[in-house]
């Protein structure tokens, strides 16, 4: 048995995506085992997949050069890999690549494309083509490995019974972020002829998301009442999901539900469309040439106006339902 050690430690929807990558390629290569090394809140999106076991840990017990070798130490003693597989290429990561090579260990890097999305998010360029989806960036480490693989990207449904539109209106950035009083009319509008269940998380959007429930009829808030298994358990049951360029959509293809994503300053030829999910289900303002300005919505608008939000016209959305 091949036992491969990988790492990816942040941010959700990254982490989210590394799922149907592992699940294929322990399938086509049976001999292989996988150790994921990932922030403790993050195990259950792994569960159930086959010959993959996630080492959860508390990341900020591991600070600076000795925190890494601290790790490196304990995840050697522990594991005995073959490999190493780093899926997140920042610093902390860096250091532990270091550390593993001087204990001779192969080590294999994600190329993020940093030069190609720098290209991209460049307002003046007007010719935009889509970069490799990130998945298969993932994919690409284990291919250097030497193992085979060929991802799908078709994600699986996970529950035969399905009803319900799910709605996450928050992003961790403003630039991915529909306004919120459009998501409320969104919301309002469906509910007329569907049962709208809210998804969120932290007090200020749960808080929002509550007064919503009460304003909207057919509605449900599940913001801050759920587990994330529990979570996962109930957009499978969903007939779709609407979301922003966030981890709700992610969280839709890991269970096999259809996504309806809106984005703004972000695109999905940066490469992070949910897996599976049809770029016909993509909502954005495609006249505006300076889109994506940004690979993950963190950049100030250069126009002032955020019009590739504020410009979006919510019929989009529901001409997709």
């Amino acid at each position: 048995m091949t036992r491969i050690l990988a790492y990816r430690f942040s941010a959700f929807g990254d982490v989210a995506m590394t799922v149907p990558v592992f699940r294929e390629i322990l399938e086509q290569n049976p001999e292989v085992e996988i150790i994921l090394v990932t922030r403790n809140s993050f195990s259950d999106l792994f569960a159930g997949i086959p010959n993959l076991y996630c080492k959860g840990i508390n990341i900020d017990e591991y600070k600076g050069f000795f925190g890494m070798g601290k790790l490196a130490g304990e995840l050697t003693d522990e594991f005995k890999p073959d490999y190493i597989a780093d899926l997140h290429d920042v610093i902390r990561t860096k250091i532990l690549n270091r550390i593993f090579r001087r204990k001779r260990f192969p080590v294999f890097k994600v190329d993020k494309g940093k030069e190609e999305k720098d290209v991209l998010t460049d307002i003046w360029n007007i010719e935009k083509s889509p970069l490799k989806h990130t998945t298969e960036r993932y994919a690409d480490v284990f291919r250097e490995i030497g193992l085979s693989v060929q991802l799908s990207h078709q994600y699986r449904e996970t529950s035969a019974e399905k009803s319900g539109i799910g709605f996450a209106p928050f992003a961790q950035h403003f630039g991915k972020m529909l306004p919120l009083e459009k998501s409320f009319e969104v919301a309002k509008i469906l509910s007329k002829n569907h049962k709208i269940y809210f998804f969120g998380g932290g007090n200020n959007e749960i808080n929002i998301l509550n007064e919503w429930e009460k304003k909207i009829q057919n509605s449900a808030n599940l913001a801050g009442k759920l587990s994330l298994k529990e979570e996962l358990q109930k957009i499978s049951q969903l007939r779709l999901m609407i979301s922003m360029d966030s981890a709700n959509m992610h969280l839709a293809s890991l269970v096999g539900t259809r996504c309806i994503s809106v984005w703004g300053s972000t695109h999905p030829f940066a490469g992070f469309l949910g897996y599976g999910q049809s770029v016909d289900d993509v909502v954005q303002v495609k006249e505006l040439t300076c889109r994506p300005c940004s690979v993950f919505g963190d950049r100030e608008c250069y126009r002032g106006d955020y019009a590739c939000l504020h410009e979006l016209n919510i019929q989009k959305i529901i001409d997709k339902i």
